[in-house]
């Protein structure tokens, strides 16, 4: 019996119906029974037309009518599925992470996605998305929430926590961590975020208990962390690794820090 094929539309029109909104060049051009030139041409038809878009290569998503201003599904709505088409291990950190764990002081202009190794941003009509490699990501801990299409994979607060300071340059700098993080540590659990601290250079940790002190954390938080620098760090580390020109150099013992910036948290 021969296999009935439909038009693209009624093909994308099915696989929403169905739940699903990414698919590749080759299911398209399966279910179409075209060429490879012709399924080509038919997809930048209806991308052009706002219905489809292609935020990667050989991986086109649906656009739904109430995202059509934004000429793409929202990032958190389709990286799960190209991280999956891709086989890679991911989870959103940095400021689009804080935001998960209602830190949300700034709203980060480009959702902000953690991977095994770099990777070249993503720009998607509205939608920008930035990776960023680290190093042991399959050790660092990370929980499911909830989307209108499935679950995406999002560091805890407590990893959250270490990655800013490992990626401060990336994020406005150690004031921008310090605001972050003066909404951010109610959240934390003070053995879990030694725990994390276990998935980063030491530095990493002298450098967030350092700054968790000077928004006020209580020594509650600090204790296992603290505890943990003891013992793993083995030599002083500079709370900034290029010093500002005109800050006073002083030491913190606690954290084994030399302090060699002025940290001011926004309000």
């Amino acid at each position: 019996m021969k296999r009935e094929h439909l038009p693209l539309r009624a093909y994308v029109t099915n696989l929403a119906s169905s739940g699903r909104y990414d698919f590749s060049p080759a299911e398209a051009r399966f279910a179409l029974g075209t060429s490879p030139a012709a399924t080509k041409l038919a997809l930048s038809r209806l991308a052009k037309q706002g219905a489809i878009a292609s935020p990667a290569r050989g991986f086109y998503i649906i656009v739904p009518p109430e995202y059509r201003s934004l000429g793409s599904l929202p990032a958190d709505q389709f990286i799960p599925a190209l991280m999956k088409r891709l086989g890679l291990p991911y989870y959103v950190g940095l400021l689009s992470a804080a935001q998960y764990h209602g830190a949300a002081h700034h709203r980060p202009q480009q959702f902000q996605v953690m991977l095994p190794r770099n990777r070249r941003p993503i720009r998607c009509g509205s939608v920008q998305v930035t990776f960023f490699a680290r190093k042991r990501i399959a050790e660092v801990p990370h929980q499911s929430f909830n989307t209108p299409r499935g679950t995406i994979e999002v560091s805890t607060p407590e990893a959250t926590a270490i990655d800013l300071i490992g990626y401060q340059h990336s994020i406005g700098g150690l004031d921008q961590v310090a605001t972050i993080l003066s909404e951010l540590a109610e959240r934390i659990d003070p053995v879990k975020l030694a725990d994390a601290a276990k998935t980063a250079p030491p530095p990493w940790a002298q450098r967030l208990g350092y700054l968790l002190e000077q928004i006020g954390a209580d020594d509650a938080l600090l204790r296992p962390l603290q505890d943990y620098v003891k013992d793993h760090a083995s030599r002083p580390a500079n709370l900034l690794p290029a010093p500002s020109k005109n800050a006073t150099t002083r030491r913190s013992e606690k954290w084994k820090l030399v302090v060699n910036a002025d940290i001011q948290a926004e309000t």
